[in-house]
């Protein structure tokens, strides 16, 4: 007889200081050594435009959060460990009980997590009747959460629920063909 052990990977949100997510990350790797976890924090390219020079420039799909992949509960030692780092805020939904995620915040997380740490360009087309069509990329699954469209720049704005709160995040796209 054959058992098959396997882990259920929890999934937590760490409220980190906002521009300072890659910085809180670093130094938390470079004072703590633990390997029982991993920290995911989702990033986006976007093209901008500037003054005639077209550049790219990464941001923070979860401006302010970080996320920490572990098997079952946070250890006590990973708790006090992500805590004492510099830039650290708070654990969702409190510090007292540290839940994992669930429902559509870890679903719209895992999204994420699944595309890998740059979320690059989608490759869309449009229909007959101009509504967008999503091929491949981070857009794919996330057609219903679109709320507007700039074909010129190549950004499609999406409404992410996290949590309590709701924001809009631009993500990149490139137009393969038409149909």
């Amino acid at each position: 007889m054959v058992f098959f052990l396997i882990t259920i990977m929890e999934y937590f949100a760490v409220q980190v200081k906002t521009r300072g997510e890659s910085k809180y990350i670093k130094l938390f790797q470079s004072i703590y050594k633990i390997d029982t976890i991993r920290v995911h924090f989702p990033q986006r390219r976007l093209p901008i435009k500037s003054q005639g020079l077209s550049r790219s420039t990464l941001a923070p799909v979860f401006p302010g959060y970080i996320f920490i992949e572990t098997e079952g509960k946070i250890d006590p030692d990973v708790y006090w460990a992500l805590r004492r780092t510099d830039g650290f805020y708070r654990f969702l939904q409190s510090n007292q009980n540290v839940q994992p995620l669930s429902g559509q915040d870890l679903e719209i997380v895992l999204h994420f997590i699944q595309v890998g740490p740059v979320a690059e360009k989608s490759k869309v087309y449009f229909n007959e009747e101009d509504r967008i069509v999503v091929s491949e990329g981070p857009l794919k699954g996330l057609e219903g959460r679109i709320i507007k469209v700039d074909k010129r720049k190549g950004r499609a704005k999406i409404k992410l629920d996290f949590y309590d709160n709701s924001f809009a995040i631009d993500l990149a796209f490139e137009i393969i063909s038409r149909v």
